[in-house]
């Protein structure tokens, strides 16, 4: 399977650098994928631009009914989609298809644009005057999403930006990228017109063009903090508008009060659904007080009990990691937790996993970890849960507030009281109250604080529309008659 790039409607021939695919789960090559050159990006900017001009013009009601068919066609072909997914990422059949409903979602705001693109309007601001404001589209925007979610992160963009009236251009991961492809072709069936969506397979060549290109007026980004940090000052400095997601050391406090099989099931879910391959897994549990050892009892043998396989295989709750490399370096995270003194209580490595040889780890679960291990500071992005024990919440509040990144947390507990104070004083984006992942919903915006987020505003919901068009203000009045005399002050309404 070789794949290549979609832009203006149609697949294109394939490029002269390439790179392989494989199965995460059998370590098997499945294809091989394009890297877009510099004129093969330039050229996706060019359709995209070309298009820009009649799509905009269109009324916000039809391109809101594109939406509504090609949602449609996204719930018609779900088992395709997740099969996709789960192919080139390795995440289980029921989450990749639980990545599409969260997409979907997106799709569903985005069909409300008729009324979510309109304007504020005062009559009679003064004598005879009338002011309205209007949200207009910017252009040719670009998204460049992650490994991690090749369908959601890309519906978390493209959809409220082409409804708002913007062309765009996607450079999905090249790690995984056919279901975005897959994508493109049901946007196009859905009756968008060509080169309103483009998609290029690429890496950092494809990258610094839509960083830089002139033409392209916008760039949305989720993945690690340094290629966020790089996206957002090199786009930046381009005169774009940017918003750049980056990276997440998610903790979770369990107060003494908390009921416990309620955090563990929390904790089983959040740190090792899709291998802890996410942005909003949980890899930190505080225990506050005396919790954590009867936390730690409960854990432990779920943690072991994990079934870890293929993840096309029915009751799987755990697939592997996306590639051997990753592979290594979390493997090489779990060994530098043990040599910087943290406790390994289970060791994931080496597991024997259900239908395929390829690149899996089981979960790992440390025990009396610290702020100052590295496995405490980084973001691992794999099935790495690490226990802290602190003795209070004023502690736990502070270990959290002190941490470089701000992406999410969480806190359970059976005090109301608590949890309103925690919410209130606790230094992160989006927070949860015995919810162990706070994702917001579509019509709300997602985003981290500190150096989780680069630029000023949130994806999707009403930061998503705010990102993708730009305000007009206009003041109007329509006199009667010539005015005598120009006036040289500065005017005031009267």
């Amino acid at each position: 399977m070789s794949v290549t790039h979609y832009i203006d409607g149609k697949y294109t021939a394939e490029s002269e650098r390439k790179q392989a695919l494989f199965n995460p789960a059998t370590g098997e090559q499945s294809g091989q994928v394009s890297l877009a050159s510099v004129a093969e990006t330039e050229a996706a900017i060019a359709s995209a631009k070309a298009a820009f001009p009649a799509w905009s013009e269109m009324s916000p009601l039809r391109r809101a009914r594109v939406m509504f068919k090609f949602k449609a066609l996204v719930e018609e072909n779900i088992d395709e989609l997740a099969a996709l997914i789960t192919k080139e990422h390795g995440k289980v059949l029921d989450d990749a298809k639980g990545e599409l409903t969260r997409g979907l979602e997106v799709v569903e705001f985005a069909c409300g644009i008729p009324h979510l693109l309109k304007g504020e309007m005062t009559e009679q601001i003064g004598s005879g005057i009338d002011a309205w404001s209007l949200n207009q589209p910017l252009g040719v925007v670009a998204g460049i999403s992650p490994f991690n979610f090749p369908v959601m992160v890309p519906m978390w963009m493209f959809p409220i930006a082409i409804a708002c009236g913007n062309t765009f251009v996607m450079k999905p991961s090249e790690k995984d990228p056919s279901s975005t492809l897959r994508i493109a072709e049901l946007l196009t069936k859905a009756g968008l017109p060509d080169g309103v969506f483009n998609v290029v397979n690429g890496d950092k060549e494809a990258v610094d063009v839509l960083l830089t290109h002139p033409d392209v007026q916008a760039v949305s980004f989720v993945g690690s903090t340094p290629i966020a940090e790089y996206i957002y000052s090199t786009a930046s400095a381009h005169g774009k508008r940017v918003q750049a997601l980056g990276g997440a050391k998610n903790h979770m406090v369990v107060m003494p009060d908390a009921d416990l099989d309620q955090a563990v099931a929390a904790l089983m879910g959040a740190a090792y659904g899709s291998a802890g391959e996410r942005c909003m897994a949980i890899s930190v549990a505080v225990a506050v007080g005396n919790v954590a050892d009867a936390l730690i009892e409960k854990l432990m043998p779920k943690v072991r009990e994990l079934r870890v396989g293929n993840g096309v295989i029915e009751g799987m709750e755990m697939g592997p990691l996306v590639t051997k490399e990753h592979l290594s370096k979390v493997e090489g995270y779990v060994a530098k937790g043990v040599e910087e003194g943290a406790d390994l209580i289970v060791d994931g490595r080496g597991i024997e996993a259900e239908g395929g040889d390829g690149y899996f780890l089981g979960g790992c679960l440390f025990d009396n970890v610290t702020p100052e291990m590295t496995i405490y500071r980084d973001e691992i992005f794999g099935p790495v849960l690490s226990v802290v024990r602190v003795p209070d919440y004023a502690t736990a509040v502070k270990l959290i507030n002190e941490h470089e990144f701000g992406n999410g947390t969480a806190i359970f507990t059976q005090n109301g009281d608590a949890a309103r104070q925690f919410c209130h004083e606790i230094q992160v984006g989006m927070v949860g109250v015995n919810v162990p992942i706070p994702v917001p919903m579509a019509f709300h915006s997602f985003g981290g604080w500190k150096r989780s987020l680069f630029g000023s505003l949130h994806v999707h919901g009403p930061d998503g529309v705010r990102f993708y068009t730009r305000r007009k203000a206009i003041t109007a009045r329509w006199p009667t008659g010539l005015r005598a005399n120009a006036d040289f002050i500065m005017p005031t309404m009267k």
